[in-house]
Formats: structure tokens, sequence, C-alpha cells
């Protein structure tokens, strides 16, 4: 384990434990918190080691809870998988794994997902997320520039390595005992392994630990680089975000291989010494997820956009002890959708706003005075600006979001992998640009306007695509929207609506009827929808809205919109 340079300096597991206190004594009180909070900065720190492995010796409580639609379950205490951590990493060194060994990790929600990261750690080896709903071309990519020298992955996702070519060793999770077949090694061998572990090194903080690639909605991914540090502390952040307290049972819906994955399923939930829950199903169920949801008792609970979007159209009375916090994340959140679970839950929906590239950087945190369409402030270590979209000066009203690099927070990456131009433009000012757009209240509070390339013109007036989805969302036809330009001779460009609808509602001249009717009520005349059409909304695998795709389209033209001017 990593121990303190001295006798007298906290070890990194004090270290750490103290600023963790400190956010959970103050987790209802933003103020304090955020002007109190001062991120532990060791020089040498292994998260798996130093703070798992501390939290776990001896620990009965359940660390992972996973059920399965069958209806099949497993729990999985802090000190049985600390000790089968330390089986899996004596294997897989035995197979070669080292310190700054690449692993690509392609798994679903099973424990042995939540073994190898222990493990990886542990060993100093970087892991490489995959989802499984990943194929051969996107998987050549991720092998070839991550440079993976292991791959690990499920039996019925091995025929899809036969396309990717390279020297690294191959092991399959959950073959039956088959052992080494046509090349792949079996998973099941490390239960053989001894459960003594000990590192063969020292774990520095600035180690890389991550390699993550972002979900590409406007280009090729990239790759985030994450350290010992950027996540695992970083993610205090989003701990006191959620308002996770020890013993909780946190549900967060997201897919393995993304990063909202790791900070919601892995480091916020054991940061806080948390249950992991999760519930695997192939379809979603609202009633069936809330059946689940009070079955396990989940207190706190975190969804995309587009599930929360799935839950208000069911009944949500269903869940007679709605979890105490619910939180969204990926996209912004409509008013429309926190209010509905309001009404239902008697609890708000509260927003945060992070990338693959940081922890939460702005949030609605607990015992915030929550403002309508707001994401809330930033948060604890996190000096956020505004920064003019035009010279890149902090202090404007609105404009690009950024984080000051002066106090340059523990939860922000190292860099974009093997890219020193894209990393330095991403730095440049002394400011990390995130690319997204917001705009400051007098409060403090801030607003997320959109993507810097979502943002449009028409008639000379800025557009949101984010406020009108909103204000589409809240007419009961809609279940999902997307905004983009459209081209017009006479404003240059006007806002075109694609629209998902609601169970109940048919495509036709006269729901857009009633979709125009019901933009002209709520929106303000330069910003009303004025074009229209009704279709599934293209996503990447991790979910988010591809818009960079329907401007395409629409730039192409469709016989299948419909225009405001034909039902003047």
């Amino acid at each position: 384990m990593t121990t303190a340079t001295s006798g007298t300096d906290p070890s990194p597991t004090e270290q750490f434990r103290t600023a963790r206190d400190f956010l959970l004594r103050n987790a209802d009180d933003y103020t304090t918190a955020y002007e109190g909070f001062a991120w532990p900065r060791p020089e040498r720190f292994n998260w798996a080691l130093d703070w798992f492995d501390a939290i776990a010796d001896g620990n009965g409580k359940t660390a992972l809870h996973i059920v399965e639609e069958d209806g099949r379950q497993g729990r999985f205490t802090f000190d049985g998988l600390r000790r089968r951590s330390n089986r899996v990493a004596n294997w897989l060194r035995g197979q070669g794994v080292g310190a700054g060994d690449r692993v690509l990790l392609m798994l679903g929600n099973q424990v042995e997902l939540w073994e190898i990261m222990l493990a990886a750690m542990k060993l100093r080896a970087v892991v490489i997320p995959a989802t499984p709903l990943l194929g051969p071309a996107d998987l050549r990519d991720r092998v070839d520039r991550g440079r993976a020298r292991h791959v690990i992955v499920r039996p019925e996702d091995v025929e899809k390595f036969t396309e990717v070519p390279g020297d690294f060793t191959r092991t399959v999770v959950g073959a039956s005992g088959a052992g080494a077949t046509n090349g792949w090694l079996s998973y099941e061998d490390a239960d053989g392994a001894s459960e003594t572990f000990e590192p063969d090194g020292v774990t520095f903080a600035q180690d890389p630990l991550l390699l993550y690639f972002t979900s590409g909605t406007t280009a090729r991914p990239k790759l985030v680089e994450h350290t010992h540090v950027s996540y695992p502390v970083g993610h205090l952040a989003t701990m006191f975000w959620i308002g996770l307290r020890p013993g909780d049972v946190h549900l967060n819906i997201s897919s393995p291989g993304w990063a909202k994955h790791a900070w919601s399923n892995f480091f916020a939930p054991w940061n806080a010494e948390a249950t992991v829950f999760l519930y695997n199903y192939t379809r979603f169920d609202a009633g069936r997820l809330m059946e689940v949801m009070e079955r396990a008792g989940v207190t706190s609970f975190c969804a995309p956009p587009t599930v929360w979007r799935m839950l208000i159209q069911a009944d949500l009375t269903q869940l007679a002890t709605p979890p105490r916090a619910v939180v969204a994340a990926g996209e912004p959140l409509n008013p429309e959708v926190i209010e509905q679970v309001r009404r239902a839950w008697g609890v708000t929906i509260r927003d945060g706003f992070g990338q693959t590239e940081t922890a939460v950087q702005v949030s609605n945190s607990p015992g915030q005075e929550l403002k309508t369409g707001s994401m809330g402030r930033p948060s604890p270590g996190y000096k956020v600006e505004l920064l003019d979209p035009v010279t890149g000066e902090p202090g404007v009203q609105e404009g690009e979001i950024g984080l000051d690099l002066s106090e340059r927070p523990v939860g922000l990456m190292a860099g974009y992998h093997q890219d020193p131009e894209r990393t330095a433009e991403a730095m440049a000012g002394g400011y990390y640009r995130t690319g997204d757009i917001g705009s400051r209240d007098a409060d403090g509070y801030l607003t997320y306007v959109g993507r810097s390339d979502d943002v449009f013109k028409a008639s000379d007036y800025k557009i949101s695509p984010f406020e009108l989805e909103s204000a589409l969302l809240e007419h009961e036809a809609v279940a999902e929207a997307a905004v983009v330009p459209a081209p017009d001779e006479l404003r240059l460009a006007v806002p075109k609506a694609y629209v998902v609808l609601a169970e109940g509602y048919e495509p036709g001249p006269d729901t857009a009827k009633l979709l125009f009717e019901h933009s002209r009520d709520v929106l303000a005349p330069y910003k009303r929808v004025r074009r229209l059409e009704f279709a599934e909304l293209p996503k990447t695998v991790s979910g988010k809205i591809r818009r960079i795709e329907l401007r395409e389209r629409t730039a192409q033209g469709s016989t299948a919109e419909y225009r405001e001017e034909d039902f003047r």
C-alpha cells in the first residue's frame, strides 16, 4: 500500500478521508462546502489500495448488488471484493499485465467488471473501458489508438475480435471454465490465485489510470486520459452533488464503457461507502424498474434525460418509497420533466454538468435553492468562468464555460492522449474550455445554453436548441425533441424540430398543427419552431442526440417536414 513520505505527514488515505468527511459534514451547506473545500493532492495515491482496501478490510456490508431481469441477484461485500480483486490482480500479473499496460475492458454490468477495475488499478495498469455495443471497426480503432496489450470480454463478443489485428492477450469472462481455447484465456482460472496481493511499485498520483473514448457526437471520438487522482479523487465532487451518504443504496442507469458509469457506479458511491445497485434489463420497463427499486430500497437515483422522459410516461406513484436524492446528467434536463417528478415523488431532480474530461463541474447540490432551468453553481474545487467567444476573456454574462487553471481542479483530465495540439487548444489562455455555452445570473447560478456548435442565429437572434426543446416537451404529445437550424431565404436560418411522439399520438398534419400552436403560445416570435418533422432521433451508443446528423439531414431537405406557414 502507498504510504506517506514521513512520519508526520498525513497518509494518502488520511488526506482523502479528511476531504471526503468535510463534504459529508457540509452536504446541505453549499456555501461552506464551496468556500472551505480543498482538494487532497497526494504525491502518491492508489485509490484501490489506499481507499477501497482501507474501507473494505473486514467490512461485511454490501458494496455491490446486482439484480437480473429474471429475478436472479448477487450481493457482494466490500471485503469480498477486496479479496477477489487481489486474486484477479495476481492472476492478471501472471498473464503479463503490468504497470502502464493498456487493458481494453468490455463487459456488461457484472461483478467481474468491478473486480477487474480494482485489480487493474492495483497493478497500475491503464484501463480502456468499452461498451459491448461496439463493433469490430470501433474496436480496431480503440485497440490501435489505445495501444491495447490485453483485452477482456464476454463470450458473445469474442467473435468481434477475429477482425481486430494486433499482438495482445485475450481473456474471456464466463466461458464455462473452458480454459484456453483458440488463444483465449479463461478468466475463471483466477479462482486459484492467492488472495494476498503485494504491489510491485509505487503509484504516483499523475500516473495514467483510464483512457476514455468520448461518444463522438460531432467528430471522431477523442481519447481522454485520466490519472490515479483525476477520477478517483475528482469524484468527491460527484459524491457531493448526488448527496451520497455512507450506507446509501445508489442506482445509476448508465452503460459500462462510458465515463458516467465510472462516475456513479464506481467512484462516487464507494467514495461515500455506499452500495452500488444495478438492475439489468433488455428492454426498459418503467413499472418493472420501480418495483425493483422499491424492493432494493434505493435511496439515491441517477438517470440520463432519456430515461427520465420515459419514466414520466408511466405512473410514477407506483413507487411507494421514492429515493431521497434524484439527479440527472448526460444532457440538460427539461423543466417539465422535473416538475412531473416533483409532483409524483415529492423530490426535485437536480441537474449536474460535467464531461468525460472532468468530474461534475456545476450542479444543483442538496441544500441549494433551486432555480428553474439552471444547472446550479460551481462544484466545490472548481472555479468556473464564462469566456467571451471572440476574445476568450472571462467575465461575460454568457459565454463558453471554462475552468480556471490557476487553481487547477484535481477532477480534470491530464489531457487528450497523444494529442498535444488538441490538449493545448483546450487549455489555451489559462482555462480549460468545455466547448459548451452557458449564462450566469446575479446570484452566480449557471444556465446551459448549448454546445458552441449547436447554438445558431435566426434573423440575427441567437437560438438555444435546448430552450426550444424544453418548450416542446411541455406538450403532452412530445416524448423527445431535437432542434436544429434549417436554411431559410429570408431569415438565413429558422428553428426546425425533430419530434418523437408520446404514446397515443400519431404523426400527421393534425399533430403538427397542435405543436405549432403550442410553439406560438409559449415562445417569443423570433424563437418559435417554424418547421417540424416526426422522426426517431439519431443517437450515439451512449444515448446522446447526434444533432450534427440532424443538421446534415436538414440541409439536404425533406419531403416529410411540415411548415408553420402551411397552417395559417
